[in-house]
């Protein structure tokens, strides 16, 4: 019931995360929002967690930096730039492969073996985010989908992510996990900030300072609390199972696509009903690893 209740949390804020960067972006670049987002996420997260560091191990800190990378630091970037072309509900659709790549890299890379029900579920997913990306292209024929790319590179990090975390960074807490990640990420951000060409002018610019807010939210809650939840639902269920929220949180971003003004359309309800199915199927237990 645990997994569930973490399920839904993360579902709620990660599905608001791509309206927010689509907003954010309004008064920021995408190399400055991605930046001051990991940044502010940082702060945060050192102001409660930087003392469990220390836990650590040399052998595990090698893997804490592969991962920070790998699911924080350039997908940060990735989606920032991906929505200045596409619409937020788009990018989030995108992202709901996540949990197919997670089961082949974790087949192939790090042999954690999958149940079949759990394979039937992704590939269930799959169809329903296939059909809502057909759709999204029919609806949209004006969008640059070369920027989708983005985003399907950004799941094919996620899935390894998932695994890392899940085969070598098990038995490390959840916030300890997030504190290691943004302590090898927080001085490449603060670079690449200083180098994106902000002008301390734009500060007062009520866009600028909007955007920047919309930034701050995205910290607190879709970065830094939502990186505990994901770590810890990683730890607790199946690499599979945690990155199916990809799935239930399109519910909540075409939520707020469709109050923003993108289109939605009934073929792409039923397509949503297809990827809530897959998350209810990737759920079953696996087999245990072919280690």
């Amino acid at each position: 019931m645990k997994k569930w209740i973490y399920l839904i949390s993360l579902s709620l804020i990660w599905g608001s995360s791509f309206i927010l960067i689509k907003k954010a972006l309004i008064g920021l670049t995408p190399t400055q929002l991605g930046s001051l987002r990991i940044i502010f996420s940082s702060i945060i997260i050192f102001a409660f967690a930087w003392n469990t560091l220390k836990i650590i191990s040399k052998k595990e800190w090698k893997w804490i930096i592969i991962s920070a990378f790998l699911g924080s630091f350039f997908p940060a970037f990735l989606f920032a730039f991906a929505e200045t072309e596409i619409d937020s509900s788009i990018a989030s659709v995108l992202n709901s492969l996540v949990p197919l790549n997670t089961v082949i890299i974790g087949a192939i890379v790090f042999k954690i073996a999958s149940s079949k029900k759990q394979i039937i579920g992704v590939i269930v997913g799959f169809i329903g985010t296939y059909l809502l990306i057909d759709r999204g292209i029919q609806l949209n024929p004006d969008q640059n989908y070369l920027y989708a790319g983005l985003v399907i590179l950004c799941s094919f990090l996620y899935g390894f992510n998932v695994n890392i975390i899940k085969k070598y960074l098990n038995d490390v807490p959840a916030v300890t996990i997030a504190a290691g990640h943004f302590s090898v990420i927080f001085i490449p951000a603060i670079i690449i900030f200083l180098l994106s060409g902000f002008n301390y002018d734009q500060i007062h610019d009520p866009n600028t300072m909007r955007s920047i807010g919309y930034v701050l939210i995205l910290s607190i809650f879709g970065t830094a609390l939502a990186k505990v939840l994901f770590n810890k639902l990683v730890q607790m269920s199946t690499a599979v199972f945690a990155s199916s929220v990809t799935y239930s949180l399109l519910i909540v971003s075409l939520f707020w696509g469709i109050l923003d003004g993108e289109l939605f359309s009934f073929n792409q309800l039923m397509a949503t009903m297809l990827i809530v199915m897959g998350v209810l199927l990737s759920s079953r237990k696996p087999r245990q690893s072919l280690d």
